[in-house]
Protein backbone atom coordinates (compact mmCIF):
# COMPACT_ATOMS: atom_id res chain seq x y z
CA UNK A 1 0.00 0.00 0.00
CA UNK A 2 1.39 3.70 -0.69
CA UNK A 3 2.31 5.76 2.04
CA UNK A 4 -0.55 7.89 2.67
CA UNK A 5 -0.48 10.79 5.10
CA UNK A 6 -3.29 13.08 6.46
CA UNK A 7 -2.61 16.03 8.28
CA UNK A 8 -5.03 17.76 10.85
CA UNK A 9 -4.72 21.82 11.53
CA UNK A 10 -6.98 23.65 13.25
CA UNK A 11 -7.13 26.97 15.37
CA UNK A 12 -9.25 26.80 18.47
CA UNK A 13 -9.66 29.85 20.54
CA UNK A 14 -10.07 29.23 24.58
CA UNK A 15 -11.63 31.81 26.90
CA UNK A 16 -9.55 31.95 30.71
CA UNK A 17 -9.56 28.27 31.65
CA UNK A 18 -6.65 25.91 32.90
CA UNK A 19 -7.65 22.24 30.07
CA UNK A 20 -4.09 20.92 31.33
CA UNK A 21 -2.03 21.68 33.77
CA UNK A 22 1.54 20.86 35.49
CA UNK A 23 2.37 19.41 39.14
CA UNK A 24 2.04 23.05 40.44
CA UNK A 25 -1.79 23.33 39.15
CA UNK A 26 -1.11 25.99 36.58
CA UNK A 27 -1.59 25.79 33.02
CA UNK A 28 1.15 24.18 30.87
CA UNK A 29 3.69 26.80 29.28
CA UNK A 30 6.34 26.31 26.78
CA UNK A 31 8.73 28.93 24.87
CA UNK A 32 8.49 28.74 21.37
CA UNK A 33 9.81 31.65 18.93
CA UNK A 34 11.36 33.42 21.97
CA UNK A 35 8.08 34.45 24.16
CA UNK A 36 6.22 31.51 26.37
CA UNK A 37 3.30 30.34 25.08
CA UNK A 38 0.03 28.57 26.49
CA UNK A 39 0.83 24.69 25.59
CA UNK A 40 -2.08 21.91 25.94
CA UNK A 41 -0.26 18.63 25.95
CA UNK A 42 -0.70 15.87 23.25
CA UNK A 43 -1.15 13.42 25.76
CA UNK A 44 -4.70 15.44 26.91
CA UNK A 45 -5.99 15.59 23.92
CA UNK A 46 -5.21 12.23 23.14
CA UNK A 47 -7.23 10.91 25.99
CA UNK A 48 -10.25 13.75 24.93
CA UNK A 49 -10.52 11.90 21.13
CA UNK A 50 -10.36 9.11 22.59
CA UNK A 51 -13.03 9.89 25.14
CA UNK A 52 -15.22 11.35 22.62
CA UNK A 53 -15.31 8.08 20.34
CA UNK A 54 -17.20 6.73 23.17
CA UNK A 55 -19.33 9.65 24.74
CA UNK A 56 -20.62 10.35 20.99
CA UNK A 57 -20.91 7.03 19.96
CA UNK A 58 -18.62 7.54 16.93
CA UNK A 59 -17.66 3.99 16.94
CA UNK A 60 -19.14 0.81 17.72
CA UNK A 61 -18.35 -0.34 21.25
CA UNK A 62 -16.96 -3.62 19.71
CA UNK A 63 -14.12 -1.39 17.79
CA UNK A 64 -12.94 0.32 20.93
CA UNK A 65 -10.65 -0.75 23.79
CA UNK A 66 -10.18 -0.20 27.50
CA UNK A 67 -6.99 0.83 29.26
CA UNK A 68 -6.69 -0.45 32.73
CA UNK A 69 -3.72 -1.89 34.99
CA UNK A 70 -7.71 -3.99 36.66
CA UNK A 71 -7.08 -6.57 34.12
CA UNK A 72 -7.23 -9.66 35.51
CA UNK A 73 -11.02 -8.28 37.00
CA UNK A 74 -11.71 -7.45 33.36
CA UNK A 75 -11.21 -10.56 31.66
CA UNK A 76 -12.35 -12.18 35.06
CA UNK A 77 -15.85 -10.87 34.34
CA UNK A 78 -15.89 -11.97 30.91
CA UNK A 79 -14.71 -15.44 31.92
CA UNK A 80 -17.94 -15.82 34.64
CA UNK A 81 -19.87 -14.62 31.74
CA UNK A 82 -18.79 -17.05 29.40
CA UNK A 83 -19.42 -19.88 32.10
CA UNK A 84 -21.62 -18.51 35.10
CA UNK A 85 -20.68 -22.20 36.65
CA UNK A 86 -16.98 -20.75 37.72
CA UNK A 87 -16.71 -19.25 41.05
CA UNK A 88 -15.49 -15.56 40.92
CA UNK A 89 -11.77 -16.78 42.86
CA UNK A 90 -11.91 -19.35 39.96
CA UNK A 91 -12.46 -16.84 37.36
CA UNK A 92 -9.94 -14.38 38.44
CA UNK A 93 -7.00 -17.19 38.62
CA UNK A 94 -7.93 -18.06 35.15
CA UNK A 95 -7.59 -14.58 34.37
CA UNK A 96 -4.84 -14.03 35.90
CA UNK A 97 -2.75 -17.08 34.50
CA UNK A 98 -3.85 -16.23 30.91
CA UNK A 99 -2.93 -12.36 31.08
CA UNK A 100 0.58 -13.89 31.88
CA UNK A 101 0.51 -16.12 28.98
CA UNK A 102 -0.04 -13.12 26.62
CA UNK A 103 2.62 -11.65 28.12
CA UNK A 104 1.76 -9.42 30.57
CA UNK A 105 3.26 -9.13 34.20
CA UNK A 106 0.32 -9.04 37.04
CA UNK A 107 1.15 -8.91 40.78
CA UNK A 108 -0.94 -8.40 43.67
CA UNK A 109 -0.70 -4.11 44.49
CA UNK A 110 0.98 -3.46 48.00
CA UNK A 111 -1.07 -1.42 49.58
CA UNK A 112 -3.80 -3.40 48.79
CA UNK A 113 -2.42 -6.74 50.10
CA UNK A 114 -3.01 -6.45 53.82
CA UNK A 115 -6.76 -6.30 52.65
CA UNK A 116 -6.05 -9.99 51.95
CA UNK A 117 -5.10 -10.67 55.57
CA UNK A 118 -7.35 -11.60 58.45
CA UNK A 119 -9.43 -14.47 56.33
CA UNK A 120 -10.63 -11.87 54.08
CA UNK A 121 -10.53 -13.06 49.88
CA UNK A 122 -7.34 -11.64 48.28
CA UNK A 123 -7.38 -8.28 46.17
CA UNK A 124 -7.36 -9.08 42.37
CA UNK A 125 -3.44 -9.10 40.83
CA UNK A 126 -3.14 -6.41 38.46
CA UNK A 127 -0.90 -5.00 36.12
CA UNK A 128 2.07 -2.99 37.11
CA UNK A 129 1.38 -0.54 34.22
CA UNK A 130 -2.12 0.68 31.76
CA UNK A 131 -2.43 -1.98 29.71
CA UNK A 132 -4.27 -1.51 26.54
CA UNK A 133 -6.30 -4.53 25.07
CA UNK A 134 -9.12 -4.28 22.39
CA UNK A 135 -12.51 -5.63 23.25
CA UNK A 136 -12.19 -8.58 20.79
CA UNK A 137 -8.74 -9.37 22.15
CA UNK A 138 -10.08 -9.39 25.86
CA UNK A 139 -13.03 -11.77 24.93
CA UNK A 140 -10.82 -13.61 22.80
CA UNK A 141 -8.56 -14.46 25.51
CA UNK A 142 -11.46 -15.40 28.28
CA UNK A 143 -12.30 -17.79 25.57
CA UNK A 144 -8.96 -19.40 25.43
CA UNK A 145 -9.13 -19.36 29.53
CA UNK A 146 -12.52 -21.11 29.58
CA UNK A 147 -11.04 -23.78 27.18
CA UNK A 148 -8.35 -24.35 29.28
CA UNK A 149 -10.67 -23.90 32.83
CA UNK A 150 -9.48 -27.91 33.52
CA UNK A 151 -5.99 -27.03 34.03
CA UNK A 152 -5.26 -24.04 32.95
CA UNK A 153 -1.31 -24.18 33.83
CA UNK A 154 -0.94 -27.29 31.67
CA UNK A 155 -3.12 -26.02 28.68
CA UNK A 156 -1.37 -22.57 28.65
CA UNK A 157 2.04 -24.63 28.43
CA UNK A 158 1.39 -26.03 25.25
CA UNK A 159 -0.87 -22.85 24.32
CA UNK A 160 1.06 -20.01 25.11
CA UNK A 161 1.64 -19.00 21.60
CA UNK A 162 -2.26 -18.87 20.95
CA UNK A 163 -2.87 -16.44 23.82
CA UNK A 164 0.30 -14.24 22.31
CA UNK A 165 -1.16 -14.11 19.56
CA UNK A 166 -5.00 -12.69 20.77
CA UNK A 167 -3.25 -10.23 22.14
CA UNK A 168 -1.86 -8.87 18.82
CA UNK A 169 -4.45 -9.19 16.77
CA UNK A 170 -7.94 -7.85 15.98
CA UNK A 171 -6.34 -4.52 17.63
CA UNK A 172 -8.97 -1.75 18.52
CA UNK A 173 -9.45 1.61 16.09
CA UNK A 174 -7.83 3.09 19.34
CA UNK A 175 -5.35 1.16 19.43
CA UNK A 176 -4.49 1.44 16.00
CA UNK A 177 -4.21 4.53 16.27
CA UNK A 178 -2.30 5.83 19.33
CA UNK A 179 -0.44 2.42 19.98
CA UNK A 180 0.18 0.29 22.75
CA UNK A 181 3.70 -0.13 24.64
CA UNK A 182 3.90 -3.09 26.90
CA UNK A 183 7.20 -3.22 28.53
CA UNK A 184 7.33 -6.58 29.59
CA UNK A 185 6.66 -7.90 26.27
CA UNK A 186 7.92 -5.93 23.27
CA UNK A 187 6.63 -8.51 20.58
CA UNK A 188 3.05 -7.30 20.86
CA UNK A 189 3.80 -3.10 20.79
CA UNK A 190 1.48 -1.73 18.74
CA UNK A 191 3.25 1.31 16.66
CA UNK A 192 0.86 4.28 16.86
CA UNK A 193 -0.61 5.54 13.62
CA UNK A 194 -1.39 8.90 14.79
CA UNK A 195 1.21 11.40 16.23
CA UNK A 196 -0.29 14.36 17.78
CA UNK A 197 1.55 17.88 18.39
CA UNK A 198 1.13 19.65 22.15
CA UNK A 199 -1.01 22.64 21.24
CA UNK A 200 0.64 25.96 21.35
CA UNK A 201 -1.08 29.35 21.38
CA UNK A 202 0.07 31.43 18.58
CA UNK A 203 0.85 34.63 20.51
CA UNK A 204 2.55 35.34 23.93
CA UNK A 205 0.73 34.07 26.90
CA UNK A 206 1.10 35.14 30.82
CA UNK A 207 -0.49 33.22 33.23
CA UNK A 208 -3.09 34.78 35.65
CA UNK A 209 -4.46 33.90 38.87
CA UNK A 210 -7.48 34.20 40.39
CA UNK A 211 -8.66 34.58 44.44
CA UNK A 212 -11.60 33.10 45.15
CA UNK A 213 -13.64 32.51 48.50
CA UNK A 214 -16.59 30.62 49.72
CA UNK A 215 -19.05 31.50 52.62
CA UNK A 216 -20.72 29.07 54.94
CA UNK A 217 -24.24 29.21 53.93
CA UNK A 218 -24.82 28.14 58.01
CA UNK A 219 -22.98 31.13 59.15
CA UNK A 220 -24.57 33.95 61.52
CA UNK A 221 -24.20 37.59 61.37
CA UNK A 222 -22.09 37.74 63.90
CA UNK A 223 -20.04 35.04 62.27
CA UNK A 224 -17.95 37.13 59.20
CA UNK A 225 -15.12 36.01 56.49
CA UNK A 226 -14.82 33.03 54.29
CA UNK A 227 -15.02 29.72 54.90
CA UNK A 228 -12.61 28.96 52.65
CA UNK A 229 -10.13 31.15 50.09
CA UNK A 230 -8.02 29.83 47.70
CA UNK A 231 -6.64 30.67 44.13
CA UNK A 232 -6.49 28.94 41.17
CA UNK A 233 -4.49 29.68 37.83
CA UNK A 234 -5.63 30.43 34.28
CA UNK A 235 -5.21 31.76 30.41
CA UNK A 236 -6.68 32.26 27.64
CA UNK A 237 -5.42 31.69 24.43
CA UNK A 238 -5.70 31.07 20.70
CA UNK A 239 -4.07 27.95 20.51
CA UNK A 240 -2.75 25.92 16.79
CA UNK A 241 -3.52 22.28 17.08
CA UNK A 242 -1.83 19.51 14.53
CA UNK A 243 -1.87 16.18 14.08
CA UNK A 244 -0.74 13.52 11.40
CA UNK A 245 -2.06 10.53 10.69
CA UNK A 246 -0.28 7.64 8.63
CA UNK A 247 -2.92 5.85 7.09
CA UNK A 248 -0.77 3.32 5.68
CA UNK A 249 0.25 2.75 9.51
CA UNK A 250 -3.52 2.37 10.22
CA UNK A 251 -4.36 -0.10 7.88
CA UNK A 252 -1.48 -2.80 8.84
CA UNK A 253 -2.67 -1.93 12.91
CA UNK A 254 -6.21 -2.78 11.72
CA UNK A 255 -5.24 -5.64 9.58
CA UNK A 256 -8.48 -7.57 8.80
CA UNK A 257 -12.26 -6.11 9.26
CA UNK A 258 -14.56 -6.74 11.75
CA UNK A 259 -17.49 -8.06 8.96
CA UNK A 260 -16.04 -10.55 5.74
CA UNK A 261 -18.68 -9.19 3.76
CA UNK A 262 -17.21 -5.50 3.84
CA UNK A 263 -14.68 -3.87 1.63
CA UNK A 264 -11.44 -4.13 2.81
CA UNK A 265 -11.16 0.15 2.83
CA UNK A 266 -14.49 0.00 5.18
CA UNK A 267 -12.38 0.01 8.72
CA UNK A 268 -9.78 2.04 7.86
CA UNK A 269 -12.64 4.47 6.76
CA UNK A 270 -14.72 4.32 10.08
CA UNK A 271 -11.05 4.82 11.58
CA UNK A 272 -10.38 7.64 9.69
CA UNK A 273 -13.67 9.15 10.16
CA UNK A 274 -14.07 8.71 13.68
CA UNK A 275 -10.17 10.07 14.51
CA UNK A 276 -11.03 13.50 12.47
CA UNK A 277 -14.44 14.53 13.49
CA UNK A 278 -12.79 13.34 17.51
CA UNK A 279 -9.52 15.18 17.10
CA UNK A 280 -11.14 18.28 15.97
CA UNK A 281 -14.74 18.11 18.16
CA UNK A 282 -13.50 16.76 21.56
CA UNK A 283 -11.77 19.27 24.20
CA UNK A 284 -9.78 18.20 27.40
CA UNK A 285 -12.11 18.82 30.68
CA UNK A 286 -9.17 20.29 32.86
CA UNK A 287 -11.34 22.70 35.62
CA UNK A 288 -14.17 22.54 32.68
CA UNK A 289 -16.48 23.05 35.61
CA UNK A 290 -14.63 26.12 37.11
CA UNK A 291 -14.52 27.75 33.25
CA UNK A 292 -16.77 26.37 31.24
CA UNK A 293 -14.61 26.68 28.68
CA UNK A 294 -16.66 24.86 25.60
CA UNK A 295 -15.56 26.22 22.21
CA UNK A 296 -14.70 24.55 19.19
CA UNK A 297 -12.10 25.51 16.05
CA UNK A 298 -12.49 28.62 14.18
CA UNK A 299 -10.96 26.82 11.22
CA UNK A 300 -9.96 23.45 10.32
CA UNK A 301 -7.59 22.35 7.41
CA UNK A 302 -7.09 18.75 6.23
CA UNK A 303 -4.42 17.46 3.74
CA UNK A 304 -4.40 14.39 2.49
CA UNK A 305 -0.81 13.89 1.36
CA UNK A 306 1.60 10.97 -0.31
CA UNK A 307 5.24 12.93 0.60
CA UNK A 308 5.18 13.18 4.40
CA UNK A 309 3.88 14.90 7.12
CA UNK A 310 3.78 19.06 7.22
CA UNK A 311 3.39 21.09 10.76
CA UNK A 312 2.05 24.46 9.57
CA UNK A 313 3.53 25.61 13.64
CA UNK A 314 6.49 27.68 11.75
CA UNK A 315 3.34 30.32 10.60
CA UNK A 316 3.70 30.85 14.65
CA UNK A 317 7.69 31.02 15.64
CA UNK A 318 7.10 34.94 15.24
CA UNK A 319 3.93 35.65 17.64
CA UNK A 320 0.97 36.77 16.33
CA UNK A 321 0.64 40.46 18.67
CA UNK A 322 -2.92 40.81 18.14
CA UNK A 323 -2.68 44.54 16.42
CA UNK A 324 -6.30 44.16 15.02
CA UNK A 325 -7.94 43.18 18.76
CA UNK A 326 -7.54 39.45 18.63
CA UNK A 327 -5.49 36.57 17.48
CA UNK A 328 -7.81 34.46 14.57
CA UNK A 329 -7.96 37.19 12.23
CA UNK A 330 -3.61 37.58 12.15
CA UNK A 331 -3.41 33.64 12.19
CA UNK A 332 -5.84 33.05 9.27
CA UNK A 333 -3.31 35.31 7.46
CA UNK A 334 -0.08 33.91 8.76
CA UNK A 335 -1.67 30.55 7.37
CA UNK A 336 -2.75 31.63 4.20
CA UNK A 337 0.28 33.54 3.67
CA UNK A 338 2.96 30.64 4.48
CA UNK A 339 0.87 27.27 3.68
CA UNK A 340 1.40 28.23 -0.53
CA UNK A 341 4.70 28.90 0.23
CA UNK A 342 5.47 26.09 1.93
CA UNK A 343 3.45 23.54 0.06
CA UNK A 344 4.95 25.11 -3.32
CA UNK A 345 8.52 24.67 -1.67
CA UNK A 346 8.02 20.98 -0.93
CA UNK A 347 4.99 19.55 -1.46
CA UNK A 348 3.21 17.83 -4.36
CA UNK A 349 0.12 19.72 -5.75
CA UNK A 350 -0.35 16.82 -8.36
CA UNK A 351 -1.24 14.27 -4.98
CA UNK A 352 -2.62 16.67 -2.23
CA UNK A 353 -5.90 17.07 -1.70
CA UNK A 354 -7.03 19.68 0.98
CA UNK A 355 -10.58 20.91 3.17
CA UNK A 356 -11.12 23.94 4.83
CA UNK A 357 -13.88 24.13 7.85
CA UNK A 358 -13.85 27.71 8.71
CA UNK A 359 -16.43 29.86 10.84
CA UNK A 360 -16.93 33.17 10.99
CA UNK A 361 -15.36 36.48 8.95
CA UNK A 362 -11.31 36.33 10.74
CA UNK A 363 -11.07 32.95 8.80
CA UNK A 364 -12.01 34.51 5.42
CA UNK A 365 -8.38 34.44 4.15
CA UNK A 366 -8.29 31.04 4.28
CA UNK A 367 -11.44 30.33 1.89
CA UNK A 368 -9.13 29.64 -1.15
CA UNK A 369 -7.39 26.86 0.36
CA UNK A 370 -9.00 24.18 -0.85
CA UNK A 371 -12.40 22.58 -0.95
CA UNK A 372 -14.43 24.12 1.69
CA UNK A 373 -17.38 21.97 4.00
CA UNK A 374 -19.81 23.36 5.01
CA UNK A 375 -20.04 21.46 8.39
CA UNK A 376 -18.28 18.76 10.10
CA UNK A 377 -20.47 15.80 8.65
CA UNK A 378 -19.22 17.08 5.15
CA UNK A 379 -15.79 17.41 5.99
CA UNK A 380 -15.58 14.00 7.40
CA UNK A 381 -17.27 12.26 4.70
CA UNK A 382 -15.29 13.43 2.16
CA UNK A 383 -11.77 13.02 3.97
CA UNK A 384 -12.93 9.35 4.45
CA UNK A 385 -14.72 8.87 1.13
CA UNK A 386 -11.12 10.36 -0.08
CA UNK A 387 -8.97 8.27 2.07
CA UNK A 388 -10.55 4.78 0.72
CA UNK A 389 -10.16 6.07 -2.80
CA UNK A 390 -5.89 6.78 -2.19
CA UNK A 391 -6.43 3.16 -0.86
CA UNK A 392 -7.26 1.62 -4.13
CA UNK A 393 -5.02 3.09 -6.43
CA UNK A 394 -2.75 0.58 -7.27
CA UNK A 395 0.88 0.53 -5.32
Amino acid sequence: MNRIFLDVHALQTVPPSNLNRDDTGAPKSAVYGGVPRARVSSQAWKRATRTYFKDEHLLDPSELGVRTKKIVDVVADRITALDPSLEREQALRLADETVKAAGLKTEVPKRKAAAGKDGEPEPAPQSKYLVFLSTRQLDGLARLAVEGAADITAFLRDNKGRAKQIADTHHSVDIALFGRMVADDADINVDAAVQVAHALSVHRVDNESDYYTAVDDENTDAETGAGMIGTVDFNSATLYRYAALGVHQLAANLGQGLREDEPHTDPVRRAVEAFVHGFVASLPTGKINTFGHHTLPDAVIVKLRTTRPVSFVAAFEDAVRGESGGYVREACERLAEYIPDIERAYGDEDTTLTWVLRVGPNTHKLAGLGTEARTIADLVTAVGQAVAERMDQPA
